[in-house]
């Protein structure tokens, strides 16, 4: 089993993607944290801990995906990526509707998940 990653472009960029997602949950959680006036949480809290979830998955993935030895394991796998990235999108686009000041921020990660999501087109018609 390779613990590093053949495409390194790819894996630098979920690398990335997770440092950032962990910097906006963090930012985002102070926003979020408080009660609503109705004495109820912020049901876009979990959204914050989803991103970090999510984007800390994509890196394994990745490695998961190029150790299988069979061509459909290494597909399955890679389609798997590709949900959890939509997902990951999706969540962004909801935390954007949240009443936060880091919504900057937030469009910030969905331009880099855009990228990610162009390497990842590349990157899966290698394996």
């Amino acid at each position: 089993m390779r613990s590093q990653p053949r495409n390194k472009r790819l894996y630098k960029k979920a690398l990335e993607i997770l440092s950032l997602s962990r910097n906006i949950s963090t930012y985002l959680i102070h926003d979020l944290a408080p009660l609503q006036n109705n004495g109820s949480e912020n049901p876009h809290i979990y959204f914050t801990g989803d991103i970090i979830r999510q984007s800390d998955a994509l890196a394994p993935k990745i490695i998961s995906a190029e150790n299988q030895i069979f061509q459909d394991d290494r597909i399955k796998h890679a389609t798997s990526l590709f949900h959890i990235t939509n997902r990951l999108y999706k969540h962004c686009e909801r935390l954007e509707q949240s009443e936060s000041n880091g919504k900057e921020f937030l469009i910030l990660l969905r331009k880099e998940l855009r990228k990610f999501k162009r390497l990842q087109r590349s990157w899966r018609m290698t394996l």
